[in-house]
């Protein structure tokens, strides 16, 4: 298999769309929105990165990144902090190393835009494999511990409550 990671382009809008509804469609813990996130963020112009795998053409997965703020109960505490997610892969190809490959591309995407650090929220098992953990003092309300996850790639682990772009609150209509 041969997969190919790129920045979105404006013909793959309804692709990611599709790819996004199908590969959330049976996930646990989900309250199927993150096509909507994704179109949202990208309306709000908060689409820092937007990737894509490519296999023979064919659009078989996407990974979103986009700003976060942290605060500390002052003030803005941590900035040049991101979040990942939603990761989305086309059901058929789940388990083969595709959302790995694009978990991979937005890290560097990261170290390109030398990030202070990303956080999301998934699975321990899987995405401990790529340097992230839960951070003591940095918590996203509401989600248990062990499930916030982040990972610092410059300076010092920051504390405070995390705040995704208000794209994540949307809801299903």
């Amino acid at each position: 298999m041969t997969v190919v990671i790129r920045e979105e382009r404006a013909s793959d809008v309804v692709a990611i769309h599709d790819l996004t509804v199908a590969a959330f469609s049976n996930a646990p813990h989900t309250d199927n929105t993150e096509h909507l996130i994704v179109n949202a963020l990208r309306h709000a112009g908060a689409l820092t990165a937007s990737l894509v795998a490519m296999e023979n053409e064919q659009l078989i997965g996407h990974v979103a990144l986009s700003p976060v703020r942290i605060l500390d109960g002052t003030s803005d505490s941590t900035t040049n902090w991101f979040g990942l997610g939603p990761v989305s892969v086309e059901p058929g190809m789940q388990g083969q190393g595709v959302g790995s490959k694009l978990v991979r591309a937005a890290l560097k995407q990261l170290e390109v835009l030398r990030a202070n650090g990303c956080v999301l929220l998934g699975e321990p098992e899987y995405y401990c494999r790529f340097g992230f953990s839960p951070l003591p003092g940095l918590v996203l309300p509401g989600v248990p511990i062990e499930y916030f996850q982040a990972i610092v790639l410059r300076g010092t682990p920051p504390t405070g409550t995390v705040f995704y772009h208000e794209a994540f609150q949307t809801t299903a209509v």
